[in-house]
């Protein structure tokens, strides 16, 4: 009777670790927050009234992204604010369009180095196929977006080459907009 409770309370000890380790495990694989990312993409689609924040706004976009594409977000974020205008990306980079539906979602990874990857996600939007594709770095011991590539009218655009353009005024252009 004793071996069974040790049996019992080391499988309880373990639990909490087996857990913890089942929690972060889609952070071990690159496709896992480009899975995350749309997860949260399809509950902001079918929120009725508050809509939760976009997989590329806090408290999301230092989790799901590369240190650098994240400051990059940020750094778009504080120009709408300062300036009242649109940033750099037009459309929401996980749907490639301003406004969308995901249906049928399937993820293909594609090793491409030691500690790159390229997820590719394809989806139906409003009955017409979609495709977007997400750089993938390993970064802090777990994978990170760290561009994502779009396409319009037939061409190829990366958000990061996007979001790294200069703006016309902010704070960190060292010119205040004038609002």
């Amino acid at each position: 009777m004793k071996r069974n409770w040790r049996k019992v309370a080391l499988a309880m000890i373990g639990l909490p670790a087996f857990v913890a380790v089942s929690a972060r495990a889609g952070d071990d694989m690159p496709r896992g927050p480009v899975e995350e990312a749309y997860a949260i993409t399809i509950r902001m689609l079918a929120a009725k009234g508050r809509t939760p924040p976009s997989p590329w706004r806090p408290p999301h976009r230092d989790k799901l992204m590369s240190k650098s594409l994240a400051a990059l977000f940020a750094r778009d974020d504080l120009y709408q604010e300062e300036s009242g205008d649109m940033g750099q990306i037009g459309a929401d980079p996980f749907l490639n369009g301003q406004d969308g539906e995901v249906k049928k979602l399937s993820l293909d990874t594609i090793p491409v180095a030691a500690g790159k990857a390229t997820v590719i996600a394809s989806f139906r939007s409003f009955g017409k196929p979609v495709g977007v594709q997400f750089r993938m770095i390993r970064e802090d011991g777990g994978w990170r977006i760290d561009d994502i590539v779009n396409s319009f009218e037939g061409k190829a655009y990366s958000v990061r080459d996007e979001l790294s353009k200069p703006y016309d005024c902010g704070s960190f252009m060292n010119k205040p907009c004038k609002r």
